[in-house]
């Protein structure tokens, strides 16, 4: 397989221990992938993480710790720009796929950058959208080995 586009909530659960089996297979999947030199990530995806990491009232992660994992995440696999085509797809994709803004824009990111999939547990596991299939490495009995 190609390349993979890993969204937020992957990364954010490959940070909270507490959610154990989530946990071990998000670290898996990421650590899987970056080995391999198939993961990929956008810009939006690490401000998202940042931003899930350091919210609330009890917040997975403290700022500075979590600007120095986005950090290593940027300097372990290469960052997708937001460019103004992938802005205008992700508008097509509001229209006419019925998605949010924010996950037309992931979608427009892997399409417009030619990756087949996108790890992530916000959309329904094998759906293909276009070219692009979305695919839960969190779930009981994902094998991320299939992908490398």
């Amino acid at each position: 397989m190609g390349e993979v586009l890993i969204d937020t909530n992957v990364l954010v659960y490959a940070h909270q221990p507490a959610e154990a089996a989530k946990y071990a297979r998000a670290v898996r999947a990421v650590g899987v992938l970056i080995e391999s030199g198939r993961a990929r990530v956008s810009a939006q995806v690490l401000g998202e993480f940042v931003s899930a990491m350091t919210r609330g009232r009890r917040p997975i992660l403290g700022t500075e710790d979590a600007l120095a994992q986005a950090e290593r995440l940027a300097d372990a696999m290469p960052v997708l720009d937001v460019t103004r085509p992938i802005v205008l797809e992700a508008v097509r994709g509001v229209r006419q796929h019925r998605l949010s803004y924010y996950d037309a824009q992931i979608w427009a990111t892997a399409r417009l950058n030619q990756i087949a999939a996108i790890f992530t547990e916000d959309f329904q596991d094998g759906r293909r959208l276009e070219s692009v299939q979305f695919v839960n490495p969190l779930r009981a009995g994902f094998d991320v080995d299939r992908w490398i």
